[in-house]
């Protein structure tokens, strides 16, 4: 009798021992790192050619000029046709902005330029343009810029195989070129387009520390 009222008592303290193993090792499962998680995929995955300690952009892949920098990860999130478009659309603009920056500061007028505005440097332009009411011509000529080039970049991201910039423009330059020899004019442009949009950074920067003329020092 004394034996068979001390079984489950035995039974009892068993059973909680045994619990609190199954719980230790529970949590020491949970703690332990994973064989395939996203960690382990995160340190084995190829490095960008730009930023080394930050993984490569994969979505960048196969696009002329592509160095792996993207450092927000903005390709994860937006199609990179429209962020290839979007870079060459400003490094084109910016192009034109430079020759065009420096032509007014070294005295270049188009013919029935303001009087009113001809003594404006670049920097100080855009007030005087703001009191002739010039300002309002040129953001009607660039919503219709904007408009009209959205077709295109519409037609392109619902997978119409129009590439990134292409509008039709001095593509006979291209005929008869291969492969390579278009790949390397595309490169060109990019590398030209990157140049561009740190170049008129700079030399509008410079202009207004300095309030000089060109070379802005």
């Amino acid at each position: 009798t004394e034996f068979n009222n001390k079984r489950p008592i035995l039974c009892i303290s068993t059973m909680m021992k045994l619990a609190v193993l199954a719980a230790a090792a529970g949590s020491a499962a949970a703690f332990a790192p994973a064989s395939n998680g996203r960690a382990a995929t995160s340190l084995t995955a190829e490095k960008s050619k730009a930023i080394p300690f930050l993984p490569n952009p994969e979505n960048c892949e196969g696009y002329v000029g592509n160095l792996g920098f993207d450092p927000l990860s903005i390709s994860e999130y937006f199609p990179v046709d429209y962020l290839r478009e979007a870079e060459l659309k400003h490094g084109r603009m910016c192009q034109l902005a430079w020759l065009g920056y420096v032509a007014v500061d070294l005295g270049l007028r188009v013919p029935g330029y303001p009087e009113a505005m001809s003594g404006a440097t670049s920097a100080t332009v855009h007030d005087a343009a703001v009191e002739f009411g010039a300002m309002g011509n040129i953001l009607v000529w660039i919503a219709i810029a904007e408009m009209t080039s959205w077709i295109g970049i519409s037609q392109m991201l619902q997978g119409s195989g129009r590439e990134p910039g292409d509008f039709g423009f001095a593509k006979q330059y291209l005929e008869g070129k291969s492969e390579a020899q278009i790949e390397k004019i595309k490169l060109q442009e990019i590398n030209h387009c990157r140049a561009a949009m740190l170049a008129f950074s700079g030399v509008v920067t410079q202009s207004v520390l300095f309030e000089k003329g060109f070379p802005y020092f």
